[in-house]
């Protein structure tokens, strides 16, 4: 399957699932990787191979990097083993004298600032500045795997190409799939079995957004334009950040009374105002990560995409919300929700 044209993807979920369609309808060969035998018959409806597995099988993982010119990581942020797999399969591509051209998915909490939602940061980070993305703490979200990936970049030089993709807060909702996404629906759900939207603190920290079909075509932007670049271009920076912010950056207060308001209109809950959750409601939420997923200040601004074309079209936050995604959430028996429990890849 080495014709420049075949792709692997690691966990071809919500975000995967709509890169996997854009590349087959670019008459790539694709192999998706994913868990569940009911999403694999769905992956093959899409017209791809599928392979069965989780992500801790290391050796099929590997195996499979071996086969294709191009993998991507779209499961989750913080699963080293599955990354190590990958990496792996590219060294002995290069050993071969094969390049293989990976994109890894992480996600902007690694920009988290402990706010706890008490404050708004005027700091914004730029992907065409590496050294803003280098001076976060290795301690930060995400970080782990993303320095990881660095290491391997130096270690294989131009034997390969690496990218790391690292998107805001995710929102958005394709009919096909009718899959939801994890901030704002988790909130919403939280709303409905408690009576009131949720906030951490006073709700006053940011965060830059994409709707989920924008972060797709933006993988694809990026593919070809690893494709056409020099592995040395490759190397002078790995990080884009993927937001289509803009002048809405809300704050999480902001989000909070959306989720009210759209739920008091639609006769769901009483009282529309936003209030802070207490800790002995956080499982309900996301649990002891909830500061670094609902109460960080983290603002991106992707410059490098821009330069390279593209530009975010779909609909903003609000509308996707009202229109897409709340329809969805109230189909849904949410009374026994307890939180979500995945790892979000923000």
């Amino acid at each position: 399957m080495t014709s420049g044209k075949s792709v692997f993807i690691v966990g071809p979920g919500f975000i995967g699932w709509n890169v996997l369609e854009l590349l087959l309808g670019e008459e790539y060969s694709v192999t998706g990787f994913v868990r569940r035998k009911e999403h694999g018959e769905q992956i093959k409806a899409s017209g791809a191979s599928v392979v069965m597995g989780d992500l801790n099988d290391k050796e099929i993982i590997t195996q499979q990097t071996l086969q294709h010119d191009i993998v991507l990581h779209t499961a989750t942020a913080d699963h080293l083993p599955s990354v190590e797999a990958i990496l792996e399969g590219v060294k002995q591509r290069a050993q071969d004298g094969k390049s293989t051209l990976f994109i890894h998915t992480s996600g902007t909490s690694v920009l988290d600032d402990d706010a706890k939602g008490m404050f708004k940061n005027d700091k914004i980070y730029h992907d065409d500045k590496r050294e803003e993305i280098d001076s976060v703490p290795d301690s930060a979200p995400h970080r782990e795997i993303d320095l990881a990936i660095v290491r391997a970049q130096k270690e294989l030089g131009e034997k390969a190409k690496l990218a790391i993709m690292i998107p805001p807060c995710i929102y958005g909702f394709n009919p096909k799939h009718e899959r939801l996404t994890i901030q704002i629906p988790t909130m919403t759900r939280f709303a409905l079995k408690h009576g009131y939207a949720p906030q951490i603190g006073k709700g006053a920290a940011v965060e830059s957004n994409i709707h989920v079909m924008d972060l797709a075509r933006a993988y694809i932007v990026l593919l070809h334009h690893m494709e056409r670049a020099t592995a040395s271009e490759a190397l002078s920076n790995p990080y884009y950040f993927c937001e289509s912010t803009g002048g809405d950056e809300p704050s999480w207060h902001e989000v909070a009374t959306v989720i009210g308001e759209a739920l008091h209109e639609a006769g769901k809950i009483k009282n529309k105002e936003p209030k802070t959750v207490s800790k002995e409601q956080y499982g309900d939420l996301f649990g002891e990560g909830n500061d670094a997923v609902i109460g960080l200040n983290s603002r991106s601004r992707a410059v490098r995409l821009r330069q390279l074309g593209w530009e975010p079209r779909e609909k903003d936050w609000k509308a996707s919300l009202v229109e897409d995604e709340l329809p969805q959430i109230l189909k849904e028996e949410v009374g026994g929700f307890a939180g979500y429990k995945g790892v979000a890849v923000k």
